[in-house]
């Protein structure tokens, strides 16, 4: 319940104060976006399986959103920002959609 009413809070707190992001984040912020999507989906599907840990799914989220940013920041360095960011995604997409694959079968048994 309280992670639900903190959701709620940030979602409204997003709403009533229009946060910006600087145009030097904004190519990283859809790669951190779907890295910490992969973790979250991860961590529903650990927590089914019964084997959820908090801090495996911290640091989970952090690196996924580190490394994933990382590897766009040296594709922009390298000049193929393009072609690292669309990996990303896709490697990452896989990912959750195996994720919500096994949540899937797990709530259904389907």
């Amino acid at each position: 319940m309280v992670a639900v009413v903190g959701i709620l809070l940030g979602v409204a707190a997003g709403f009533m104060l229009e946060p910006s992001v600087p145009v030097g984040l904004q190519p990283y912020l859809p790669i951190a976006v779907v890295a910490a999507l992969d973790a979250v989906f991860g961590g529903i599907r650990a927590k089914l399986d019964g084997i959820f840990d908090d801090k495996q799914f911290v640091v989970s989220f952090v690196s996924n959103v580190l490394v994933a940013a990382l590897i766009v920041y040296l594709g922009d360095q390298l000049g193929a920002g393009g072609q690292l960011s669309t990996s990303v995604v896709v490697v990452l997409g896989i990912r959750i959609f195996g994720n919500v694959a096994a949540i899937r079968r797990h709530l259904f048994r389907a």
